[in-house]
C-alpha cells in the first residue's frame, strides 16, 4: 500500500493516506496505456473528410471529344477520374473512425496510468476542496502552495463541496477539475500532476479495484 502525505489548501501536512492496493501501486502496463490512448483519439477525430465522386461531380454529360480520328484515347466524360476536373476515385468519405477497447483492459490502463503518477511521487491528496468564495486568485494562490505550474487535474468526488473551486479555476490555463468517473487514461497520462481530495481517493480506490 502506497502512503503519502494528506494537506489541507493551504499546503499544511495534516496527517497520511493510504491510496488503494491494486490501482495506485501495479506494475504500469505501457502496451495497454498506449492502445487506451491511441483508442480515445481516435474517438476525437471528426471523420467530416468528403471529395466528389464521379456521380457528384457536375457537368461531363457530354462526350468531350469524337471517339475516332483523335489520336488520344476513348473519353466519354469529362468528369471521369483520370480528367482534369473529374471526380475522385476511392476518396475519402465521412466516417466515424471511434472503437472500443474491452472494459477490463481500459481499466488497467486507467490503473496503470494512476500507478505511474503515484510511483513518480506526482499524486496529491487534499483533506477537502470547499473554498469560501470563488476567486480565481485564491485559487492560484493554492496551486502556488503546491508548487503546480504544469499541468494539473484537480479529481473530485461528486460528495465534495467543489463548486467554488470549480468556478475558481476554470480560466486558469492546464488546469481542469475532472469527477472519479470521468478519469481517462488520456489526460491522467497528459497531466503533470494529481490532485485528489480524501474522498475521490477513496472512491478510486473502490471503484477501479
Amino acid at each position: 500500500m502506497t502512503q503519502v502525505n494528506l494537506y489541507n489548501l493551504e499546503a499544511k501536512e495534516i496527517g497520511t493516506f493510504d491510496l488503494a492496493n491494486g490501482v495506485f501501486d501495479i506494475e504500469p502496463n505501457q502496451q495497454v496505456m498506449f492502445d487506451a490512448i491511441i483508442m480515445q483519439q481516435a474517438s476525437l477525430r471528426q471523420g467530416t473528410h468528403k471529395v466528389k465522386s464521379r456521380r457528384e461531380v457536375s457537368g461531363g454529360g457530354k462526350k468531350p471529344f469524337r471517339q475516332k480520328g483523335t489520336g488520344r484515347a476513348r473519353q466519354g466524360s469529362s468528369r471521369s477520374p483520370q480528367m482534369r476536373g473529374g471526380g475522385i476515385a476511392f476518396g475519402p468519405k465521412p466516417r466515424s473512425y471511434s472503437y472500443k477497447l474491452n472494459r477490463k483492459v481500459r481499466r488497467l490502463a486507467l490503473r496503470s496510468a494512476l500507478s505511474e503518477k503515484a510511483i513518480s511521487e506526482n499524486v496529491i491528496v487534499l483533506d477537502s476542496i470547499k473554498m469560501d468564495s470563488i476567486k480565481t486568485k485564491d485559487f492560484v494562490n493554492v496551486m502556488s502552495s503546491f508548487g503546480l505550474e504544469r499541468k494539473t487535474i484537480f479529481v473530485v468526488d461528486m460528495a465534495d463541496d467543489f463548486d467554488n473551486a470549480y468556478f475558481s479555476m476554470r480560466n486558469i490555463p492546464n488546469v481542469i477539475m475532472l469527477t472519479v468517473e470521468g478519469l481517462n487514461t488520456y489526460d491522467v497520462v497528459n497531466a503533470n500532476k494529481l490532485v485528489f481530495t480524501k474522498a475521490a481517493a477513496e472512491k478510486a480506490g473502490e471503484v477501479l479495484a
